[in-house]
């Protein structure tokens, strides 16, 4: 059955074409499995809680924007009773009866992991102001507001690398006091009449996201959803999202368009009864220790396959998101992300911390995450704990801080046939990775992890069989190519000392050439635990190409050093990105073949092979147009099969299909 929604219509009415309700919650409240909640042009502002799901793939809840028509769901409300001051600012008093019971200028930004530029700074809010829809600054005084200072330039603290521009003018600000009847916002909008203008706040912290857990096999199509007041999400707290399934199975969330979500756009998990904010709330253990203990706790409330995960999530827009545009700890497992652009993530830094990224997850347990644009965020894709049986193929990285981060996860995990185009390639502490046919314009970072020993699982479970500290090392690195800028150090700040940085793969300089030298060395020595202790595990390094900078593993078989030769992403106004390389005649030589899961061994710890999702050997014969890799005779290293020597374009986004 169809349910039809429309501004105009009303929620007393037939849900026919010719009598539509009103809300798009009354629709959710009537659609039952297999049926379809068609909602047509308009701004509906409310929190989407669907109470009931679909029952399988097949049967499916499907909430869908009607054919060739915009429709917008937002945590907004619009503000329109401002006073205007004589020292240029502007007021409005808020009845607090607008909030229904959550007001997010009452709301502190806080939890596990987060960070602020400094401690003595005042605490900011999920409250957020909206000028023709573009997000204010929040400042501390109304003095601030008055007198709002220059934005300063913002650099990576764990790189040393500047970050992406802000968008948002920093003379553009509000401040608000809140008593228990109103709330009172000054604001400065620059030459802006706020009467003359549209102006709206947040008031409701999701915009499509169940209450209850278990609303499963549900589908969200053809939106655009805005100004959530969504809260800090750190992988030890409940982890509401602006749109998201809220700890179920199946969910399906396509073609929309996201923004401007305070902290988070899409949220695949968590479940707050596994913990929320223990570290912050109690202080008597790190997040680490509540981070161990919400994987067993997930364990206790079902968390497998037949229960969680497998969702969806593609072909979506975005953008300016104070903290992630998709982010996820255990709900995430075994879903797939792909042909999403990503950009405009956590550049206001005007909080901060170690969830972070264009796309974070925790436990991303056989996920795909396949064919993403990923640009202009403080950082990319940041993989966290028990990245197993992960693929992140086909994606174009570029001007972020840094690309990709991938941490304290034992594998086995593939990368293949991405661009990464940042400074900041790739920082790995991790180990038991695969990396195929990628194109590395920025800096390598390997560093051990000996103080936090993280789960690892059964092949394609979510069944913990053991946990183990990062030694560094079991990875492979085979036909990628590298390239570096020597006029630039890899890193602007100091490192560990257990840490190397560097372009290519010399970050692995004395480590083991295979697992068998490994085994040799071990095997040499006494005792039991005793004898691994201080040596490295092995690496498979071959094949790689370096240009610039780049420099080679010191044992490594087949490198193919360039004296000359370029490469270099290229954005065009229109939104097309292209890889243009300059490469000598030397690089026809640079051959290899498809690369195959069997091929590259177990990884040690977890002892578990480089596999498909379903157990099937992988076999990494597409490249990142989607072009398919011939079995015989060899192709180019790098992303790209049919690179050449000499002068070539080749439109890398968007380029990609993917699966309907």
């Amino acid at each position: 059955m169809d349910i039809h929604v429309s501004t105009g219509g009303s929620d007393a009415a037939a849900g026919t074409p010719d009598q539509p309700v009103a809300t798009i919650n009354e629709a959710a409240r009537r659609a039952r499995p297999g049926d379809t909640v068609i909602v047509h042009e308009g701004i509906y502002r409310e929190w989407v809680t669907p109470p009931h799901g679909g029952l399988s793939n097949n049967r499916r809840i499907t909430f869908t924007a009607a054919e060739g028509e915009h429709v917008v769901v937002t945590g907004s409300e619009v503000v329109a009773d401002w006073e205007p001051a004589e020292d240029g600012t502007w007021r409005a008093n808020i009845d607090n009866t607008l909030f229904q019971g959550f007001n997010p200028f009452a709301e502190k930004i806080q939890g596990d992991w987060l960070l602020r530029p400094a401690a003595d700074e005042p605490d900011l809010h999920l409250g957020e102001v909206y000028l023709g829809g573009k997000a204010l600054l929040e400042v501390a005084t109304v003095d601030d507001v008055r007198h709002p200072g220059p934005q300063d330039t913002i650099v990576d603290d764990w790189t040393g690398v500047p970050q992406p521009g802000t968008e948002a003018p920093s003379r553009l600000v509000w401040h608000a006091e809140v008593s228990d009847d109103h709330t009172v916002v000054t604001a400065n909008f620059g030459d802006a009449d706020p009467r003359e203008e549209l102006v709206e706040i947040n008031v409701r912290r999701s915009v499509f996201f169940p209450v209850n857990n278990h609303v499963d096999w549900i589908t969200v199509r053809g939106f655009e959803f805005r100004h959530a007041a969504t809260p800090w999400v750190p992988p030890t707290a409940d982890q509401p999202g602006m749109v998201g399934p809220n700890w179920a199975k199946g969910w399906v969330i396509e073609d929309n368009i996201l923004h401007d979500s305070k902290c988070s756009a899409i949220s695949l998990g968590k479940e707050v009864r596994t913990g929320h904010n223990f570290a912050t709330v109690r202080r008597d253990k790190p997040g680490y220790q509540y981070q161990l203990e919400s994987v067993f706790a997930a364990e206790d409330l079902g968390w497998t396959r037949e229960r969680i995960g497998s969702h969806v999530v593609r072909r979506n827009t975005i953008y300016d998101c104070g903290q992630n545009g998709i982010v996820g700890h255990l709900g995430c497992v075994f879903s797939t992300i792909e042909n999403n652009h990503i950009h405009r993530i956590a550049l206001r830094r005007q909080f901060y911390g170690h969830e972070i990224a264009g796309i974070k997850l925790h436990a991303p347990i056989d996920v795909q995450i396949l064919n993403n644009h990923i640009h202009d965020c403080s950082l990319g894709l940041w993989l966290d704990w028990q990245t197993q049986g992960t693929r992140i193929s086909r994606n174009v990285l570029h001007s972020n801080s840094r690309d990709f981060f991938v941490e304290v996860s034992h594998g086995p995990y593939v990368v293949d046939h991405n661009v990464f185009g940042s400074p900041v390639s790739l920082e790995n502490m991790s180990q038991g990775g695969a990396y195929v046919g990628n194109l590395f314009l920025g800096s390598l970072r390997v560093e051990p992890v000996l103080d936090r020993a993280t789960p690892y699982h059964r092949p394609h479970s979510t069944r913990v069989s053991g946990y183990a500290v990062i030694i560094s090392g079991d990875d492979r690195f085979i036909g990628n190519v590298f390239a570096g800028d020597p006029e630039r150090e890899a890193y602007r700040v100091e490192l560990p000392e257990i840490a190397t940085a560097g372009y290519g793969t010399t970050v692995y300089d004395g480590y083991p050439a295979s697992f068998e030298e490994f085994l040799e060395i071990t095997g040499r020595r006494e005792g039991d635990h005793r004898r691994f202790a201080g040596i490295k595990q092995g690496v498979t390094i071959r094949d790689n190409v370096y240009l610039g900078a780049a420099e080679p593993f010191e044992r490594e078989e087949g490198a193919v050093r360039l004296d000359r030769g370029t490469a270099r992403v290229v954005v065009a106004d229109v939104g097309q990105v292209t890889l243009e390389t300059d490469l000598p005649q030397e690089f026809s030589g640079a051959r290899t073949g498809v690369v195959r899961g069997s091929e590259l061994g177990r990884v040690r710890f977890v002892d578990a092979d480089f596999e498909a999702p379903d157990g099937s050997d992988l076999v990494l014969d597409t490249d990142l147009t989607g072009a398919s890799i011939e079995e015989t005779g060899g192709h180019a290293a790098g992303p790209i099969a049919s690179l050449a020597p000499g002068t070539t374009t080749t439109v890398v986004w968007p380029t990609h299909s993917t699966t309907a």
